[in-house]
């Protein structure tokens, strides 16, 4: 008896993902729990095994297309019905999506008006690039018009919505309120530059600008979906949400590196895992993040919203993008268990084993471009945040260093620059340095419980 593959739910608030790849051919066997697939949502891209052991019989929706959860995407079954079903054995049928809804949805419950249903999830709830468009200019979803699967609304229809002004009708020529400057409609110069989407004011899609010219040698690679949500994303964080600012420190990493030589290869053995200088880091970082809370927090509208936990992303870098998981209740953790949990989500997704709950509800995030040989960053911060700090190479350098008795003198000693990007809506420049100097004492002279 064939069996349908149907799309996965691979989190809440995931509606639909895209195909990237079959890792195996109509006609071939594969093994319960084998790979059979490699999916990527706007979270998280993964590799789905096969649910039976058995022979791949068709292949229903084939590499780069998106489709719904519970959509049926391939069958399984014995190698007899080939001859009953489809294409023949080697070939990959790309033809039209067959959409079969998963017989239990995640939300059973749902209104009269079927709010919960997969066709509103799928147009309401969008990529997280447009719910943060809807939300800074305060667009109702449900009042644009959606070109994607199921009506979703897509950043493109954003961006007309947008530029048609329909933001600004429900102020433009309205009363102004008590001590409130009066509202003017929206003009715009097309030769001004545009630095952004202001509240209130609707701004036209930046002008399409050819990439290179008639005769000219190039090679065209279209985008990854996630080379796509990691440009909208940064676009989005820079030029929309956030105003940037920078600062720049210089650590003195010579007492964690005394310390990790002394204990590294007991740390090992206790703990089961290898031990780098980002564990100290991290933990620095926690000591920092607890003593000013408000790099920990977020904007919502005209509140900040402290996180009560500290939930750690540590960016990752891939062969085909970038990716940040989270180590959840970081705060809870000593040294060892930092360390395990950083290498074990580290390893996995490089393997494409995270699921989305561990690359979500981040409250801050570390880069560490340093193992590249950067001397040090300054990065995009990761939205909802406010701020994100970067991790330079630690190297040996020259350094004046001053005794108990105020002698100065030239050492060698380890340094490392790290780079602070913070939000200057809710974090000042003084409250980022102080932070910092936290970390900064914490690398330079805490033992970590370590002696």
């Amino acid at each position: 008896m064939a069996i349908d593959v149907v799309m996965p739910q691979m989190g809440e608030s995931i509606a639909e993902a895209t195909i990237l790849k079959w890792h195996r051919k109509v006609g071939e066997q594969i093994g319960k729990d084998e790979t059979l697939y490699e999916i990527s949502t706007d979270k998280v891209d993964a590799e789905i095994p096969s649910p039976i052991q058995g022979t791949l019989l068709e292949i229903l929706v084939d590499v780069n297309i998106t489709v719904p959860v519970g959509s049926v995407v391939a069958r399984l079954g014995d190698a007899s019905e080939l001859g009953q079903r489809g294409p023949a054995p080697g070939a990959t049928a790309a033809v039209p999506v067959v959409i079969a809804p998963v017989a239990a949805p995640i939300h059973p419950m749902s209104t009269d008006d079927d709010d919960n249903s997969l066709e509103n999830r799928l147009r309401t709830k969008s990529s997280p690039l447009v719910r943060e468009m809807a939300k800074q200019h305060g667009v109702d979803l449900s009042r644009v018009h959606g070109s994607g699967e199921q009506g979703r609304v897509t950043k493109e229809d954003m961006d007309a919505f947008l530029a048609k002004g329909s933001a600004t009708t429900a102020i433009v020529g309205s009363a102004p309120t008590s001590g409130e400057m009066p509202r003017m409609a929206a003009t715009h110069d097309p030769s001004a530059p545009t630095l952004g989407a202001v509240p209130g004011l609707a701004v036209p899609p930046t002008p399409h600008v050819p990439a290179f010219g008639a005769g000219e040698r190039v090679k065209v690679e279209p985008m990854s979906r996630m080379r796509k949500l990691i440009a909208d994303n940064m676009v989005n964080s820079k030029l929309r949400v956030s105003p940037h600012v920078y600062t720049v420190f210089e650590f003195d990493m010579s007492n964690v590196a005394r310390l990790r030589a002394k204990h590294r290869k007991a740390f090992e053995e206790s703990y089961g895992t290898k031990l780098s200088f980002m564990p100290f880091i991290m933990k620095a970082v926690i000591k920092g993040l607890q003593s000013f809370p408000v790099v920990n927090a977020s904007v919502d509208g005209d509140n900040i919203i402290y996180k009560q936990d500290i939930n750690l992303g540590i960016a990752v870098s891939l062969d085909w993008g970038l990716i940040v998981p989270v180590i959840k209740h970081a705060d809870s953790l000593n040294l060892g268990g930092l360390a395990r949990s950083l290498n074990d989500l580290a390893e996995r997704a490089r393997t494409k084993k995270l699921v989305p709950d561990e690359i979500s509800g981040g409250t801050f995030t570390i880069t560490n471009p340093g193992v590249f040989g950067d001397i040090f960053g300054l990065p995009i911060i990761n939205q909802p945040q406010v701020a994100i700090q970067s991790i330079g190479g630690i190297v040996k350098r020259p350094v004046v260093v001053t005794d108990e008795n105020g002698n100065d003198a030239i050492a060698i000693r380890q340094m490392m620059y790290s780079g602070l990007s913070f939000d200057h809506r809710i974090v000042d420049g003084a409250v980022a340095d102080q932070f910092m100097s936290v970390i900064k004492k914490e690398l330079e002279i805490s033992v970590f419980g370590l002696e």
